[in-house]
Parts: C-alpha cells; structure tokens; sequence
C-alpha cells in the first residue's frame, strides 16, 4: 500500500518539525514520517526545514553560525500558536528516541538539507548515528543535493537514496543514470499531469506535496511507493476509504 509522509510531521495541526508534529502525525495512523536535517556551529544534527531559525523560532541567524544550546534556548512553537511555546528545535536524536517511544513502525525520510549550504562531513554524521542501533522502523535518505547522496551511499551503503526534484528536468536525468539512486521524490506537477510521468521515472515515485483528496487518491489508485503529505490525518481518511471500497468490491 502507497506510504502516506507527513510532511515535516502533522505540520498543518501543530509547529512544522517538532516533537508535538511528529507525534501528533503518528496518533493519526501515518506509515511514514519526513523531517529535514542541517547541523549546528558545534556539529549537532538539528531538525527544522530552512537554513536559519528566523521563519520557525523567536530567534535569528544562520544553524551553522549557531551552538546546539544558543538553538535549544529559542521558541519553536508560538510562531504557530501560543499554545506551543514549550516546543524547541529538536535533535535529530531526541526525534529517533520520540520514535521509538511512540512505537513508530513505519518509514523515516530523512532529507539531507545541502542543497543551499554543504555542511562538510554531515553525511557522516547522520550515518553515524543511524548505525548505533536496530531502529523498529524503516528509514531512508533523500536530497536535492547528488554529491550528498553520493557520499552517503558510502557511509551507509544499505539504504535506500532517493534525489529530490523541483522544477529541473536534469535532475531526471542524473537519477535515472545514477545507479546508487534508486527512488525519485518529485514535486508533484510531474506525476499529476499525465500518468505516463509515473512510468517514465523508471524508479520508486514519492512525489510531494499532495494535500488535497483528488491528489491522493490519484496516488493510491496509481499504487505509488508513497507520497509527502501536510495533512496526513486527511490521508489516513482516503486510505481507510479507498480499502473499504475495495473490499466490498471483492
């Protein structure tokens, strides 16, 4: 069955990225989580979606110009509502042990953000720390950035790549030749436009961001690998529906 991704956790519901994101994603029936991943000056893996916190805290400033503790002192919450003004900028570990706890038994994106800035060595660092343990879930890397996908498939060559497209068809053209990438994440204009698209990827499709219900279900009638969603609750509601359908046809 098509993988339902909440986006950046439930990110519609709750502040993008944060522990209350990705556990409110997983108390809605999510299969699949996606998060982002930058590092901070003193090499802490952090998880927030842009290259500085202005947009998603109370702060300012570059993630690479910033200590893990100068991040951890900031609001991550009330730019969303003033509910949430508990919610830090999570680690990446603190997500995998929230994931744990929570009995998450699906699948992790993790989105390698070098495609703006290249933190040298970051590939290294999240293989590092994937490798400490058996994870209950399954998980894999995606990018925007080919030299990062590259790197990774040598710090850890058993996990599924996938390569990010935006608007450039060039980057069809690298996955496709590419034999460590083996799964495209396109935006969603590529698939939706003609079903065709589907076939001529030649690999796994997860396109995104699919955030109304004739998108999804498009999806699961096309039986994707999966797809990048906001409203991952809402996805849940055209799975569970499709399946019904289904079954009263057999």
């Amino acid at each position: 069955m098509t993988t339902i991704f909440a986006h950046r956790g439930s990110k519609t519901n709750r502040p993008e990225n944060t522990l209350a994101a990705f556990r409110e994603a997983i108390r809605v029936g999510t299969d699949g989580i996606e998060l982002d991943v930058h590092r901070t000056k003193d090499r802490h893996l952090v998880v927030i979606h842009d290259e500085s916190v202005d947009r998603t805290t109370n702060g300012y400033g570059y993630i690479r110009d910033l200590l893990l503790k100068e991040i951890k002192e900031l609001d991550a919450g009330s730019w969303f509502d003033p509910v949430y003004f508990r919610e830090k900028v999570p680690t990446l570990e603190e997500v995998l042990k929230l994931l744990v706890t929570e009995n998450f038994q699906g699948t992790l994106n993790i989105e390698i953000k070098t495609n703006k800035y290249h933190y040298p060595g970051i590939e290294w660092d999240i293989a590092r720390l994937m490798k400490t343990r058996e994870w209950p879930f399954n998980y894999l890397y995606c990018s925007f950035n080919v030299r990062s996908l590259r790197l990774m498939a040598i710090a850890d060559p058993h996990i599924e790549l996938a390569i990010l497209v935006r608007n450039n068809p060039l980057q069809i053209c690298i996955g496709r030749r590419t034999s460590f990438i083996s799964a495209f994440h396109p935006k969603k204009f590529w698939i939706m436009t003609s079903r065709r698209m589907a076939s001529y990827f030649g690999k796994t499709i997860r396109p995104w961001t699919l955030n109304n219900e004739k998108q999804m279900e498009y999806a699961f009638r096309l039986n994707l690998a999966g797809f990048m969603t906001d409203k991952p609750e809402l996805a849940v509601r055209v799975r569970d529906r499709i399946i019904n359908e289904k079954a009263k046809e057999n």
